[in-house]
């Protein structure tokens, strides 16, 4: 076997280059013509937001490093300083290619369909008319324009703040002209729409514009030269002195208020701007000129974000779809007698959500329910978890919540959550120090005729109802005893001091899933070496870690067949002669968020499958709590190696990713058309429909609203922080 380690920078993939291929993925979705036209403005839109909290946290972390003098190569070879390089001509090229597709496909399709967008120059007479007032009777009154001058210090800019940047002449004074500054309200909408004499076309036009068309208002006496948009990014990567806080709420909540400040690491300016405003702003930012962005169109495309919320186009969107109730809980309407006639497997969002919200709502009503016990990590704005654990908590049940108070992004929403189940009368636990609890877990004892028995929930994703409509996740209900025992084991572990001697069935981190997945892939290279067949299938979010990857090329070297299915991420290099031949890499990109993390290993025919709230990154493996467990039963295991199986015979939305680390189309020459997403939606539509025409029962089902992917409140996966 070839002797394979770290040594070897060429074997590897940089990061953030590689996360950079994934917002190129998302990209290319917005440029797929085949894709509805209201998609594709939302793809463009989370391309933005991606790219915004990519800045603010990776950029941002090397940015530090480079601050700092450390210059450490990453296992690809590349130091910090190098990196931002690299970054810098991608993520360049990428919002040349971003804005490349707005005006030469999206506005042409949009004006096709009568939405038109329109500058000062393009507005009719009524329309200016109707711009002039809307301007002087909600907009003046609330800006403020900022000048700078000697007892006038530069302002401090808000992150992710629109602005517009202003020259004003001055005739008196030794300088030519004064630079000022205007924050664009975000109290208002920023498409402001306009009267038409046409009913069946929108018009609207940008709030910035109509800010500068008025600009001469706001400085009376003084001729405005120029006036252009801007944008800066900060650095929003919290750091939390978490061993030394005597309060880690507190700490946290102080910290997000720093957030606003951080430095400047991104500037985004108007095509157009005037050279001395640019200079202005690059002075006083300290921004690098590799680090401002000249756009050309409209600053911060997130806002499309709001279009697509427009109503009326449905036309334009992906046609709804209803996810269906599984069958075990279509035969048993009480959930606890469900889960005793065997194991339930749920695939999110192609089956509903419902019964995980039902079940614990059903829990704090039962009067036979002792306990409940749940880890948060993320929840939606207006979580029902939230409320029936609070409503379980005042019927004098003992409910105990581990609020991850440290999920990026989050924190904010979840600090909330976490004051109003405490004063619900839940026992609330704030996180763990040093340690992130990523882990989707929860534990309901009750009280039965034959004693007390534990009904467990576990997960892939998070306990939130609403990114659960447009991501692909696997929950598993079971009320078996040693899932049971293993729960009881870890939730003593989260709340107290409690040290697990060993599990019967789960395996957690940080202390022996890193293990498990070594011996797990040691295991299939002992197999191909005496002649038994190895074959690996994983399935996640990211491949990061080193140790990891390095086991995978002994396996290929050994002659294990290894597919992965890695949707974000991904530093490992497929088919490198010698090395990684045996390994093929794709990633799933299209209208849901694939988001389930599945491990199958051969084992000489005896088929393991985990399922896991873990990627294979040291940050899950070493530095959170995470879970992975078996799924033992013959059809549900045997369900989701299938579920694997069309996942790699994707060829619609999968892209393979070579060895030069670029991902390509999937040659479909003799294999057909396609899309594993559509394929689960069908699947599970059509089991439900052939029940209701056995039972000739009508069964009602919410519908899953068209969210395209990677989409909620805010666009980007946050599960990866």
């Amino acid at each position: 076997m070839a002797k394979i380690n770290n040594q070897h920078m060429e074997h590897f993939i940089n990061r953030e280059l590689s996360w950079l291929e994934f917002n190129d993925r998302v990209l290319q979705e917005a440029r797929n013509s085949k894709n509805p036209l209201f998609e594709r403005l939302k793809f463009l839109s989370i391309v933005s937001s991606n790219l915004d909290e990519f800045f603010m946290i990776r950029v941002a972390s090397l940015k530090h490093q480079v601050h700092v003098g450390f210059h450490k190569p990453d296992p690809s070879g590349l130091t910090a300083k190098h990196q931002l390089k690299r970054i810098s001509l991608r993520t360049h090229k990428m919002v040349d290619e971003q804005y490349t597709s707005f005006h030469r496909a999206l506005v042409p399709g949009l004006k096709k369909n009568n939405i038109l967008i329109l500058n000062g120059e393009g507005l009719t007479a009524a329309q200016r008319e109707y711009v002039e007032a809307y301007f002087t009777e909600v907009v003046y009154p609330v800006l403020t324009p900022m000048a700078v001058d000697s007892s006038r210090p530069f302002p401090l800019i808000l992150n992710k703040s629109l602005n517009l940047g202003i020259l004003i002449e001055n005739k008196n004074a030794e300088k030519e002209y004064t630079f000022a500054t205007v924050q664009i309200p975000s109290v208002l909408p920023r498409m402001i729409f306009l009267p038409t004499d046409h009913p069946e076309t929108k018009s609207f036009i940008f709030l910035e514009e109509i800010v500068t068309m008025f600009i001469q208002r706001l400085f009376i006496g003084h001729e405005v030269m120029c006036a252009y948009p801007y944008r800066i990014t900060r650095d929003a990567d919290l750091s939390i002195q978490e061993e030394e806080a005597e309060d880690l709420l507190m700490e946290i909540e102080k910290s997000l208020k720093k957030r606003k400040w951080g430095s400047a690491i991104r500037l985004e300016v108007d095509f157009h701007m005037d050279g001395r405003l640019v200079d202005i702003l690059k002075t006083v930012l300290e921004i690098h000129h590799g680090d401002i962005y000249y756009i050309n169109g409209p600053v911060d495309l997130t806002f499309l974000m709001k279009m697509y919320s427009l109503e009326g186009y449905e036309d334009l969107k992906y046609p709804p779809y209803m996810p269906q109730t599984p069958l075990a809980l279509l035969e048993e309407e009480n959930i606890f007698r469900a889960i005793r006639k065997g194991d339930i497997l749920l695939h999110h969002p192609f089956e509903s959500f419902e019964p995980v919200v039902g079940f614990i709502r059903s829990a704090a009503a039962d009067p036979k329910v002792l306990a409940i016990k749940q880890t948060l990590y993320r929840v939606s704005g207006d979580s029902p978890i939230v409320k029936a654990l609070s409503e379980a908590a005042e019927r004098g049940k003992q409910v105990t919540v581990l609020v991850e108070v440290k999920a990026r992004f989050d924190e904010e929403n979840n600090i909330q959550w976490a004051k109003r189940l405490e004063q619900a009368g839940c026992h609330v636990i704030y996180g763990l120090v040093g340690l992130k609890t990523h882990c989707k877990i929860t534990l309901v004892v009750r009280t039965e005729s034959d004693g007390v028995r534990r009904y467990v929930h576990l997960g892939t994703g998070n306990y939130n109802d609403i990114t659960a409509e447009f991501y692909t996740d696997i929950g598993l209900f079971t009320c078996n005893a040693c899932y049971g025992a293993d729960a009881s084991a870890l939730f003593n572990m989260l709340s107290g001091y409690s040290e697990t001697i060993g599990w019967y069935k789960l395996e957690a981190a940080p202390k022996g899933m890193r293990n498990k997945f070594i011996q797990l892939i040691n295991n299939e290279i002992g197999n191909a070496l005496v002649g038994k067949g190895g074959r690996i299938v994983a399935k996640m979010n990211s491949l990061v870690d080193t140790e990891l990857i390095i086991l995978l090329y002994k396996a290929s070297t050994a002659g294990v067949k290894i597919d992965l299915i890695v949707r974000g991420i991904c530093c490992l290099k497929p088919g490198i002669p010698g090395v990684s031949e045996n390994i093929t890499v794709r990633s799933i990109v299209g209208r849901l968020l694939e988001h389930s993390r599945i491990f199958y290993f051969y084992n000489n025919g005896r088929e393991d499958v985990f399922l896991s709230s873990a990627d294979w990154m040291p940050r899950n493996l070493d530095h959170r709590v995470e879970l992975l467990f078996p799924v033992e039963e013959k059809e549900l295991k045997q369900r989701i190696i299938n579920i694997l199986e069309i996942n790699l015979e994707d060829t619609v939305k999968s892209r393979l990713l070579n060895c030069e680390g670029k991902y390509k189309k999937i040659d479909r020459r003799g294999k057909g058309w396609l899309d594993s997403q559509n394929y689960f939606c069908e699947v599970a539509h059509n089991t439900t429909k052939r029940y209701n025409e056995d039972k000739n029962t009508p069964i009602f089902q919410p519908v899953l609203s068209s969210y395209s992917v990677l989409d909620r409140e805010i666009a980007v996966d946050r599960e990866e922080e």
